[in-house]
Formats: structure tokens, C-alpha cells, sequence
């Protein structure tokens, strides 16, 4: 790690490469980033790269965003409650979950804070430019959680109109939970992609934070954004992402990816994982290759029920060349198994 002079910031220098893309057996690129797991009790008992390096989590921290609405009256369960905590591809059902949550606190889309967009979902974002529709505050895919956290505002008798504002009671609620539940302190607070406050954790506190959402019990707010999560995948992603794959391919598995190349997971039995990709989201690629390598080697892909063959198919994707395959694309985690 070393000090930026002119910035007065951090730069972090050294971490290992999680991921490598081959073409006609020459490695053309390499992702880099760092990898936290934690075990049943929140210990750190394996780190790669800066795991304590205060990161922003980014979406990965919104099933803990959701847990702290529940505490604060929100009244929501099933997939409505699992949308709360979702970066949605804005699929029909999705937008119609996002105006139901309106609705039931008395609020239209109006009231969403969220910049237009469109959908993350190609069938649906085709159809909706042939049909001449713009971008909407609906379809943008942190609107689940906006109307959750405009819902939360009206059970708790706050104002909705500057619910965004990190000072805002709602935002301070969701602060000292994420704060609990990872176990430290934030240290930097900026603003999402979304518009809503983001906090900054290390990869261990976001880690310690999804084993705790697993590991709660039965009936708590916690326990309940992991158990609806698990249940409705698809409402948490989306039908043609992998992460709705992966879920339904590890019973118990809680996942959610942010940007940037993060992502949070627990499994059944509250072991738990964080990874950050240096590169951000020109990671993408590389981001669901490490997820099944971790997946495999904390042995979540042997598990009862677990589709093996679901992993095969997500754990090396093709690198094409004249329309045929020349290469993969491969995770590189050899401390995991040492």
C-alpha cells in the first residue's frame, strides 16, 4: 500500500489476481482484488489482498439496508421484501412489485428519488424502445429498495421528501445497523449510484456483516431479508442473471453483487465470503468466475441439494475467436486451497 502525496489517499498496490482471461493459450488479461471469508463466528480465518481496506460496498449492502426498514416498521415480506434488497433487471413483475410497495404507503412513483433509467433486462428494454418509452424511475434497478425506504419513512412517521440525506433518520437507522452487523465502524460515507447514501466497510466487516444475516434467528429483521432473499431470487436479480442461478444452485446461498466488482455471500451455515475486483465493473466478466471458484472451494457445490452442474456451466465462460472457442475465461485463487 502506498500514500498518495498530492490526494492524501490510500492506493492499494500488490493485491492477487482472482481472475485471468485466455486467448489461444496466451493470458491477454489479468483481475486483480482482494478476498475476505469468515468463519460461523464473524473470525476472519482466511484473507487474500487488502481485506481491511475500507471499500463501498455498493448494492452488497442492501440486504442490510432492508434489515434496518424492518426495524423501523417496514411491512413488507415474501418477494416484495425481497425486492427491497434487489438490483433488479426492471422486468415486468419487478415494476409492478415497485408501484405495489408504493401504493401500500399511500405514494405514487413520484416520490422515488432514483434517477430514470432503463431496464437491465434486454427482452424488456427492447420492447420498451420499439414502443418510444424513455428511461423511468420504475425501471432503474434500485427502485425496490427506494420504495421500501420511501415505505419505511411513512411507518415511521418521517419525512419523505429529503429521505436521501445521510443525516435523515431513516439513513442513520441503516448506518448503525450496517455498522452492528459488520461489526466496525464506517469510515466514509458517499453517495450511490442511485442517489441514496453509500457506507464504506473493509471486506471483512461486509463478510461478518452476510454471515450475520444468515446466522440470525428465526423471525428477526435479519433473518428475514436472507430468507426472502434466498426464496426469491429472481426478484433480487433477475431471470436471466446468474445470480438468481446461483442461489437456486446452493440451497441457503444469500448472494448479492454491487458494482465495482464487489460482492457479499453466506451460506447455510453462516460461513461467509467478500471479494472486491480491482478493476471495478470492467470486471464484470471475471466477478461470477470467482464467486463459483469460492463457492467450490468452501465446498458449497458438493452440499445437499446443490447443482453441480449449474456451476460447471458459469465457471468458465468462453473466449471467442471467428465464432468458435480459443480461450476462457478462469478464476486464479490457488491460496484458497493451500
Amino acid at each position: 500500500m502506498t500514500q498518495d502525496a498530492a490526494l492524501g489517499t490510500e492506493i492499494v498496490t500488490g493485491n492477487p489476481v482472482l481472475a485471468e482471461v485466455v486467448r489461444s493459450g496466451f493470458t491477454e488479461s489479468r483481475h486483480q482484488g482482494a478476498i475476505a471469508v469468515v468463519d460461523t463466528g464473524g473470525v476472519t480465518v482466511l484473507r487474500a489482498g487488502a481485506v481491511d481496506t475500507p471499500v463501498f460496498p455498493r448494492s452488497s449492502n442492501k440486504p442490510m439496508q432492508a434489515a434496518a426498514m424492518l426495524r423501523r416498521g417496514l411491512d413488507l415480506d415474501g418477494s416484495l421484501l425481497a425486492l427491497a434488497a434487489a438490483s433488479h433487471s426492471g422486468e415486468d413483475f419487478h415494476v409492478a412489485g415497485v408501484r405495489e410497495i408504493l401504493a401500500g404507503a399511500g405514494l405514487t412513483e413520484d416520490a422515488l428519488q432514483c434517477p430514470p433509467d432503463l431496464p437491465l433486462d434486454e427482452p424488456t428494454l427492447r420492447r420498451m424502445v420499439l414502443a418510444g418509452a424513455g428511461p423511468d424511475r420504475v425501471h432503474m434497478n434500485c427502485s425496490g429498495k427506494h420504495a421500501a425506504m420511501l415505505a419505511t419513512c411513512v411507518a415511521a412517521g418521517w419525512p419523505t421528501a429529503s429521505y436521501t440525506e445521510p443525516d435523515h433518520p431513516l439513513q442513520l437507522e441503516i448506518r448503525g445497523t450496517i455498522e452492528r452487523l459488520a461489526g466496525e465502524a464506517v469510515t466514509a460515507v458517499g453517495v450511490d449510484g442511485c442517489g441514496a447514501p453509500l457506507f464504506a466497510l473493509t471486506l471483512a466487516g461486509l463478510a461478518r456483516a452476510f454471515g450475520a444475516l444468515v446466522s440470525a434467528g428465526p423471525g428477526s429483521p435479519e433473518r428475514r431479508v436472507a430468507d426472502a432473499m434466498r426464496a426469491h431470487p429472481t426478484w433480487t436479480s433477475g431471470t436471466a442473471r446468474p445470480d438468481r442461478r446461483l442461489m437456486e444452485a446452493v440451497p441457503g446461498l444469500l448472494l448479492k453483487s454491487g458494482a465495482e466488482g464487489v460482492e457479499g455471500l453466506a451460506l447455510a451455515d453462516g460461513r461467509a465470503a467478500a471479494f472486491k475486483i480491482d478493476d471495478g465493473d470492467g470486471a464484470r466478466r471475471a466477478r461470477t468466475v470467482v464467486t463459483v471458484a469460492l463457492l467450490r472451494a468452501l465446498g458449497a457445490d458438493a452440499g445437499p441439494g446443490a447443482d453441480p452442474a449449474v456451476l460447471d456451466g458459469l465457471a468458465s465462460p468462453e473466449v471467442l475467436g471467428g465464432g468458435r472457442k480459443v480461450g476462457e475465461i478462469r478464476a486464479v485463487l490457488p491460496f484458497l486451497s493451500s
